[in-house]
């Protein structure tokens, strides 16, 4: 059975930002529609891939391979649109296959032809300016990249377009349904807070668009004509940043904040950190680069520096702006919620403090930041591996309050001064750390043999991957797609079947707020009832979370008393 996120409610919201962004390109103003970037300033050569095996192409110097951790390492180099078609022509059946499974869950939510026609309404402003604010050698770059994407969307937009917009996914997802896809853990640390002094980065990318989207993680070198060489680890077809490093040692990770609806789209948050890795080599030049772009969302923009030997939060939304610097200690820790002056009195940032698991997972950070002191890049893996509540308490896999929360799509540590980095392979962030060093991969020397890591530095997987209790996790996320979907039909779940399903995760809520609204309904209000208050027992995730089961219950009670 296909693997699915236990968190209906976070799916089925990411669903809707699916939707958005299909309805966002295909109702765009007449300017929008036939933008086309000016690509005439730019030489290109037409790539001709070489195909060595299933998992090695290349192309003159530009090369694809997956290595035995399973992470797909691609190099390309040249201007702005030779990137793109060197990228394309590389990773075209990757990019493929990612847009194939984007759009597959598109397919399949709101047939409702009527309620596609409202929400059209509210989003046909959405795109109107998003091109004005995209650099134009980065539009030029998605346009050579999107010459290799699918004839199969065509209806959609053209490819380009599509290339554009996709882009803005994960922002127009975040302020359309308030949606930060769960929750971004990071941490900074140097001086007296490791072995050695130096500054140390590691990060948690918990963004969900189920498991297919994550089984083909890349892990992208660029060397670009102009600006600074940089590492980035997303998914193909992607050319913005969520977590990186360039070859000065600026390093950059985005976690996502509060944000109200805007009313329209304009620079996607991943093409700012991009171009803060390619024109920045010290704390100050990446805040002058994400102070003069317009942002549609609220994000925490975690900067590490080797130059400066030091971390700041640039905190950017529409309509505000604040840097955090700390003072007297040599730490900075990121979760979902803005720690900047500038955001000192904003409500919504409040609201997400009080009612998320935001504040809850700072906390956890702090507490093993306490335990752990002299931190190395194996101590802060397991770090961001940690599976416990605070006081170790257990909480239940997979609860968003934890800092892994087996979804991950990657982690990632950073030695900006080493310039390593190290990318954690599946499942989730368990599998071993591969170690890359931007050194050797900017050498042309070193590449010959496309051998990019530095396998004697790699940090090994977590035994954890190969427990009895993984193994009952995994069969627990099974098990909540068919109660879930039982829920909503005729089919009948045994008592055994289901005391089995909370046995597989007894630490956690869920299992048993979804067991009693599978009782609910089947109008079994005793059985509800009983699970329902096992469930406010536990660690729940967030405040709404628990006011739904208390919500829940008292409906149980009152259909028992009726």
């Amino acid at each position: 059975m296909k693997k699915t996120n236990t968190n209906s409610g976070a799916y089925n919201r990411l669903l809707l930002c699916l939707f958005s962004v299909v309805i966002l390109i295909s109702c765009g103003t007449s300017k929008s529609v036939h933008h086309l970037p000016d690509i005439r300033q730019y030489s290109l050569e037409i790539p001709t891939v070489h195909q060595f095996n299933d998992t090695t192409f290349s192309y003159k110097q530009n090369f694809l391979t997956k290595n035995k951790q399973q992470l797909w390492e691609l190099y390309i180099q040249g201007n702005p649109l030779q990137l793109g078609y060197n990228n394309g022509a590389l990773t075209q059946y990757l990019m493929q296959k990612q847009e194939e499974i984007f759009f597959s869950k598109v397919e399949g939510f709101v047939p409702s032809k009527f309620k596609q026609r409202i929400l059209r309404g509210f989003l046909k402003w959405y795109n109107r300016k998003m091109y004005l604010n995209v650099r134009e050698d980065y539009q030029a770059e998605l346009y050579g990249l999107s010459r290799y994407s699918s004839d199969r969307y065509n209806f959609i937009a053209s490819k380009y377009l599509r290339s554009l917009y996709l882009h803005g996914a994960h922002d127009i997802g975040h302020a359309l349904q308030d949606l930060a896809m769960v929750g971004c853990s990071s941490l900074a640390v140097w001086n007296e807070n490791t072995e050695d002094g130096d500054l140390l980065i590691g990060r948690n990318f918990d963004f969900y668009v189920g498991d297919d989207f994550a089984k083909n993680k890349l892990v992208e070198f660029v060397k670009p004509e102009s600006g600074i060489p940089y590492m980035s680890v997303s998914w193909p077809g992607m050319i913005g940043v969520v977590s990186g490093m360039n070859k000065e040692g600026i390093t950059v990770t985005i976690n996502a904040g509060k944000s109200k609806i805007p009313l329209t789209a304009k620079t996607p948050i991943s093409l700012v950190t991009r171009e803060i890795l390619q024109y920045a080599k010290n704390i100050e030049e990446a805040i002058a680069i994400a102070r003069k772009r317009n942002v549609f969302v609220s994000e925490s923009i975690l900067v590490g520096s080797a130059a400066d030997k030091n971390a700041v939060l640039i905190e950017v939304s529409p309509k505000n702006f604040g840097v955090y610097r700390v003072e007297n200690t040599s730490r900075i820790i990121c979760t979902n919620h803005f720690q900047s002056e500038a955001y000192k009195d904003d409500a919504r940032n409040q609201k997400q403090i009080e009612e998320s698991h935001s504040e809850y997972r700072y906390e956890k950070l702090k507490e093993l930041l306490q335990k752990n002191i002299k931190l190395n890049p194996e101590k802060i893996a397991a770090i961001l591996r940690d599976r416990s509540g605070l006081k170790s308490q257990k909480i239940g896999y997979g609860n968003e309050k934890a800092l892994n929360q087996l979804l991950a799509h990657h982690a990632v540590i950073f030695s900006p001064q080493k310039k390593l980095a190290w990318v954690s392979s599946g499942p989730y962030q368990l599998g071993e750390f591969v170690c890359y060093d931007l050194n050797r991969i900017f050498t042309d020397e070193d590449r010959k043999n496309n051998d990019l890591s530095r396998s004697e530095l790699n940090i090994p997987e977590d035994g954890f991957a190969n427990s009895q209790e993984f193994r009952n996790y995994e069969e627990y996320r099974q098990s909540t797609i068919k109660i879930n979907e039982t829920i909503h039909n005729t089919d009948v779940l045994t008592d055994e079947f289901l005391t089995h399903y909370t046995n597989l995760n007894p630490d956690f809520w869920k299992a048993y707020y979804i067991t009693g609204r599978y009782h609910f309904s089947r109008k079994e209000y005793e059985k509800a009832k009983t699970e329902f208050e096992k469930a406010l027992t536990k660690e729940i995730t967030t405040l709404p979370d628990k006011r739904e089961i208390e919500k829940y219950l008292k409906r149980s009670k009152r259909k028992i008393n009726y």
